[in-house]
């Protein structure tokens, strides 16, 4: 069983790896070029249609492999009565909040996109990809605590 494990764990932490550095990809490296006007409505609403692919299944991914390791490596009152298991709680708030940040800012942005606009609809989706990648990073930074 300790291979299973093993597996979930390195799963848990590449997607996670990969979700949080794409959502700093969006928001630090896409917008600015949106909000600038030197990208088009058609191929950046192609990006961030396989970018909302990729976190809606990045993060049911997390989801369930976190959700196995947080039911092998603590119970209820390790998980409300420790400072790792605070950490853990603290993660699935971050997770929820990421989620939440980048469903309401991708859709900002597809909408607009989908009316021929760009500077407006990459403007109004700022803040929320933003949060969203600070999110990221708070879980990147609990997640290395916790190793």
């Amino acid at each position: 069983m300790a291979t299973v494990d093993t597996a979930i764990n390195a799963v848990h932490l590449l997607v996670g790896g990969l979700w949080a550095g794409s959502v700093l990809f969006v928001s630090r490296g896409l917008l600015p070029a949106a909000r600038a006007g030197t990208l088009d409505a058609e191929p950046l609403q192609g990006l961030i249609g396989r970018f909302r692919t990729g976190s809606r299944v990045a993060s049911l991914a997390l989801f369930l492999t976190g959700g196995h390791l947080a039911g092998t490596r603590y119970t209820a009152e390790s998980l409300l009565g420790s400072t790792r298991g605070y950490l853990v709680v603290a993660m699935v708030v971050l997770w929820l909040v990421m989620t939440g940040l980048i469903e309401v800012g991708s859709g900002r942005l597809v909408d607009g996109l989908d009316e021929r606009k760009v500077r407006e609809p990459a403007q109004s989706a700022t803040p929320f990809l933003t949060g969203a990648a600070v999110a990221g990073i708070g879980l990147l930074v609990i997640g290395g605590v916790l190793l």
